[in-house]
């Protein structure tokens, strides 16, 4: 009997979680189960309902404590209705709901922890705790699996880790094709044979950009040149936070290097406009999807030793880690790769993609995610 998987997600746009729910479906539908997502929408629908999934829009993003009731009620129903043998849950507001309608239900329960989420009081760890509370709870790196751990107290027998993956095949030079790259180049008004350094992030100030452009402006007081450094992503509403950018940008006269790019859905050809990706972030990442595209791309990449990005990038070998907010550490290390022959640049980019191939696939992380949702169905069935 096929069996039928429910995802719950605040959204269904840009994002690792996102992508990794799209990917999950998309597999349950490949193997003849059936996949059914609860979200309140976004660009990743259409996606989804290609895939084959049931999409079915709901707000399930509340905080609100009287509608996250009314949600577990809703979803207890249609769990009853659709005959749904796991319900997946990939955020906390939607897993209390989750996790409630699981338990009128009878129905398995799983987590994936895609953040170390921050708590200042006993009330804000409470609330993050609900995604310790499934029969499986999946941490997407060795670096969320220790966290659980340790805040949390999920033991072995409950817990895996599962790093993201991606389709390595999709960021080749072969598959993505000249046409793609020329047409954002053109869009990004970069020379014929340009190659610009990418920070591919949202800007937000955790992000690192301030860093980023303070780094820059140091290596132009020292006379370094420097190729264009574009900042790939929207500001999502805060548009405060680009009017710093803009403003610092501005004030270290760097008008003709920084420049914001808007948003991009097309990254596997992006990465192939790079010659080098930074990931500056200022708090730690659960996995940090950038590097890894990066490397699955055969771009060099420079990120802060943080977060899971210690756990996919091999110093030296890979890229580079950094401190976080360290002008000088970022200084040093953007010039170490601009100086790198194209050789030596070439070769750290070949094995940036073998390491990927080897431990951050799409398909290792089905999978292993597949295998979950069967552990739980076995052990589930009388």
């Amino acid at each position: 009997m096929p069996l039928t998987v429910l995802q719950i997600i605040p959204a269904l746009g840009s994002g690792g979680a996102e992508q990794a729910c799209v990917d999950i479906a998309a597999a349950l539908v490949k193997r003849g189960d059936r996949a059914i997502i609860v979200s309140t929408g976004g660009w990743r629908e259409k996606t989804a309902e290609e895939v084959g999934a049931v999409f079915i829009k709901a707000d399930v993003a509340t905080k609100n404590p009287v509608r996250i009731i009314r949600n577990a009620y809703w979803l207890a129903a249609l769990i009853r209705r659709e005959n749904v043998g796991i319900v997946h849950a990939r955020s906390r507001a939607p897993a209390w709901s989750a996790k409630m309608a699981c338990r009128l239900t009878g129905c398995p329960f799983v987590t994936t922890f895609h953040a170390a989420y921050k708590f200042s009081s006993a009330i804000k760890r409470a609330y993050n705790s609900v995604m310790a509370a499934a029969d499986r709870v999946i941490a997407i790196s060795p670096f969320i699996a220790a966290h659980v751990r340790q805040h949390y107290g999920v033991g072995d027998d409950r817990l895996r880790v599962i790093d993201r993956g991606v389709d390595v095949q999709a960021f080749s030079s072969h598959a993505v094709g000249a046409d793609r790259v020329v047409a954002l180049r053109a869009a990004w008004s970069l020379g014929a044979s340009v190659k610009a350094i990418l920070l591919p992030a949202r800007l937000s100030s955790i992000k690192g950009h301030e860093t980023v452009i303070r780094a820059a402006a140091l290596l132009r007081r020292q006379g370094q040149a420097l190729p264009p450094v574009l900042f790939v992503g929207d500001d999502q509403g805060r548009q405060g936070y680009t009017q710093r950018l803009l403003s610092l940008i501005q004030e270290e006269e760097l008008d003709d290097v920084v420049r914001l790019v808007g948003a991009c859905r097309d990254m596997a050809a992006a990465y192939g406009l790079a010659r080098l990706v930074l990931q500056p972030s200022a708090v730690p990442e659960g996995f940090g999807r950038v590097p890894v595209e990066a490397m699955a791309a055969g771009v060099p990449v420079i990120a802060s030793a943080l977060g899971g990005m210690k756990d996919t990038i091999v110093e030296g070998q890979t890229g580079w880690l950094v401190a976080p907010d360290d002008v000088d550490a970022w200084a040093s290390a953007m010039v170490k790769a601009l100086a790198m022959p194209d050789e030596a640049a070439a070769a750290m980019g070949k094995a940036g993609r073998a390491h990927v191939a080897a431990h951050f696939t799409d398909a290792l992380m089905i999978a292993k995610t597949l295998a979950v949702y069967d552990e739980v169905v076995r052990r589930a069935t009388p």
